[in-house]
């Protein structure tokens, strides 16, 4: 009697002690009375009856390295489900573009439990079921897009990708936060011929700028040169203007001295019954005797046409000397 009492009381020990459940923080436990929901398990020590509750196991993503040192994940059998965010680094694919171009894309996600009972009764396998969803909706939104558009739009893919897989995950209470592309790998030849058509466009913008440059250059001399042609010709034409205006200035001048000189010869010829005319023209004639003769070198004499008429003019200025005296 007395072994049986301990087997029994070891046995009761045992059925209590299985029926104290620990959870830790952001973990919970879904529980299965005979069979069906009973109730989650939330953080902290929760007691459930020994036999008849029974916590339900789920598949989960675990990542372990591999016998070459490289990272692959695996899905095991748990009772816990983990809330906080998880990220799934998917195996790189390869992917079809719209232009017929094969991509190789490696994409990483990140997603959060929100709803244990329906990440556990409306999906299988969940972290597959994320998977072949990611996979199946990257194929789907790089099918619509050229080669050019998915190297260059990266935010779109995402942003697209995101907002498919929120929709489709929503009744597995499942929260896709973020969908981001880790690599987009062309073929090594559409590479090489992107580098090239690359190169070939930096010159062409090399070529275009230098042209520009000389352009410009070319217009701003020209413009220099027109400018110091017209500043130029302004200047010029003030000279001749001003040459012009002291040109004027010195014939009136000279006139005016010669008029001057006209009247006071008139003014003193006049009292000896003279002709000024005759006067003036044999002062004229006499300046132009002086001028020929200094620029001639050689013995030369001049004889007047008309002796009568300057004999006539030297007898005014006979008189003219005369009346001075």
């Amino acid at each position: 009697m007395l072994i049986i009492s301990g087997v029994l009381a070891l046995f009761v020990i045992i059925l209590v002690m299985s029926g104290i459940k620990i959870v830790q923080q952001s973990q919970t436990v879904i529980v299965e009375r005979l069979g069906k929901y009973n109730k989650t398990l939330t953080s902290g020590i929760n007691i459930i009856i020994p036999i008849v509750d029974k916590p339900r196991m789920i598949y989960w993503r675990f990542s372990r390295v591999d016998y070459e040192g490289r990272m692959m994940a695996v899905n095991r059998l748990v009772n816990r489900i983990d809330l906080r965010e998880a990220v799934f680094d998917f195996p790189k694919q390869n992917v079809i573009t719209r232009d017929n171009v094969v991509t190789e894309i490696n994409a990483i996600l990140y997603y959060q439990v929100t709803d244990p009972v329906k990440a556990t009764y409306e999906i299988a396998n969940l972290p597959e079921a994320i998977e072949k969803l990611t996979q199946t909706t990257l194929r789907n939104v790089i099918g619509e897009m050229d080669l050019d558009q998915t190297l260059t739009s990266r935010d779109t893919i995402n942003s697209k990708l995101r907002h498919v897989l929120d929709d489709a995950s929503n009744k597995w209470g499942v929260k896709v936060n973020r969908v981001e592309l880790q690599d987009i790998n062309p073929p090594r030849d559409i590479r090489d011929a992107m580098e090239k058509q690359m190169r070939a466009e930096r010159d062409k913008r090399a070529t275009i700028l230098e042209a520009e440059g000389r352009k410009a250059s070319q217009i701003l001399e020209a413009e220099g040169k027109r400018e110091a042609e017209v500043n130029k010709a302004e200047g010029d034409k003030q000279a001749n203007i001003l040459r012009a205006e002291g040109d004027a200035q010195a014939q009136i001048r000279r006139a005016e001295g010669e008029a001057q000189a006209i009247r006071n010869i008139m003014e003193a010829v006049a009292g000896t019954g003279s002709n000024p005319a005759n006067y003036l023209l044999a002062v004229r004639y006499i300046e132009t005797l002086k001028e020929m003769v200094d620029g001639d070198q050689t013995k030369t004499v001049y004889m007047p046409y008309e002796a009568t008429g300057v004999l006539g003019s030297l007898g005014g200025i006979k008189d003219l000397f005369q009346l001075n005296k």
